[in-house]
């Protein structure tokens, strides 16, 4: 069968671009391997973290060019998550009531002070709280707490509401979506591609389509062989935790510029705790593979022993649950989003904040498939910056 565009991946990415593709009028089939959003879409905490996270600023030197464009891109993703729930019809447990980054030490403070100079030159709203401000503003912190940037946009979302929405409403322009599909090759073939994969059934099945879509996530590099493409998708193994309800207490998302920390409250009470803590992926002679990663309880009483120190009032808290999602990288942190000029017609979206920007790397890479050209530049993260991974490749 024949489509405008194939989609490979089922999660928030795929599920999104699908979305817009079938929007704009396209027919579109989505391909996923197990059900979907339960990959990483699914397993992550949920934070809409719009200011540079901790594994960005640490290394703000080697990115510098990177991110003189990465924080404009925030702005438009604020002002998507704005309207979404309006624009797919559905609650989201969404709430953006702001966020803070926290310092401790004089280095902490003065990373805080460069962050905010390259945010607020691109035109982020955030406010550096001292000591006094920031516990006028969250009493619930720690008086080791010395300083934070703020920002009014910061918040949550649920992880498990948004993805299935946004295949709904594909469904519903006329998108199809096969679940419990391995694909097994794609390749060219003229100026189509032509895609193979196993169902669950047994049945082997074939389509073609004039656009193909890489949205695999962590295992975008793994599909991109089947295509002759190095793709640098790595997956990492990541740790979040929750806590039993109690009453609600901490307002913002609350991150850290010094340690790896990432704690907000949910409407129900439980307190999420995370914040880039690593998981073991299963690995089988040499090779990561599928399936869902051990929790690491040395990184687990770390993560906790950070929130604890920043807020004293969990320390009464049981965990409730502890789980682990694997989520893709890419060796400058930033995602790939865009085409593949060796490869016409192949689009890649994976890597990144996949969450907090997932929405809309999705609508503007459809923009980019139909019109040629996004509404906002993907050029800082176009997978055309590898190229030279792949000019032997044939």
């Amino acid at each position: 069968m024949h489509y405008d565009a194939l989609v490979i991946g089922g999660g928030l990415a795929g599920c999104a671009t699908a979305c817009y593709l079938a929007e704009a009028g396209l027919s579109v089939a989505l391909l996923e391997r197990g059900e979907i959003n339960r990959g990483a879409s699914g397993q992550n905490a949920g934070s809409l973290h719009f200011q540079l996270e901790h594994r960005l600023i640490h290394h703000a030197d080697a990115l510098a060019d990177e991110l003189q464009h990465y924080v404009a891109l925030t702005q438009v993703a604020i002002d998507h998550w704005r309207g979404i729930e309006a624009e797919l019809e559905s609650p989201l447990e969404l709430a953006m009531h702001g966020g803070l980054m926290l310092a401790e030490t004089d280095e902490d403070i003065g990373l805080l002070e460069r962050k905010a100079a390259i945010e607020q030159a691109q035109g982020l709203e955030v406010t550096l709280l001292d000591a006094a401000q920031t516990q006028a503003r969250a009493p619930y912190l720690s008086p080791a707490v010395r300083a934070a940037l703020y920002c009014p946009h910061e918040g949550h979302c649920n992880p498990r509401l948004l993805t299935p929405a946004y295949a709904r409403k594909a469904k519903r322009l006329g998108a199809s979506i096969v679940t419990h599909c391995a694909v097994t090759e794609t390749r060219r073939q003229g100026n189509r591609w032509r895609v193979r994969g196993a169902l669950g059934s047994g049945e082997v099945c074939e389509w073609t389509s004039d656009v193909l879509v890489n949205a695999a996530g962590a295992w975008a590099m793994d599909l991109g062989r089947m295509a002759n493409l190095h793709l640098p998708v790595f997956p990492v193994g990541l740790l979040m935790n929750v806590t039993e309800r109690t009453a609600l207490f901490i307002h913002h998302l609350i991150q850290h510029v010094g340690r790896r920390l990432s704690m907000k409250q949910v409407d129900d009470g439980n307190v999420l705790i995370g914040g880039g803590w690593s998981a073991r992926l299963p690995q089988q002679h040499g090779q990561w593979l599928p399936g869902r990663p051990q929790v690491d309880m040395a990184a687990l009483r770390a993560n906790l022993r950070t929130a604890l120190a920043v807020a004293p009032g969990i320390e009464s808290l049981r965990v409730l649950r502890s789980w682990t999602g694997t989520t893709g990288i890419t060796p400058d942190q930033l995602p790939l989003i865009g085409a593949v000029s060796r490869a016409p017609g192949y689009y890649v979206a994976a890597g990144g904040s996949g969450f907090t920007y997932g929405p809309t790397y999705a609508r503007l890479l459809s923009e980019l498939i139909t019109r040629g050209e996004a509404s906002h530049s993907l050029a800082p993260y176009s997978p055309d910056r590898f190229a030279h991974m792949n000019m032997f490749m044939g």
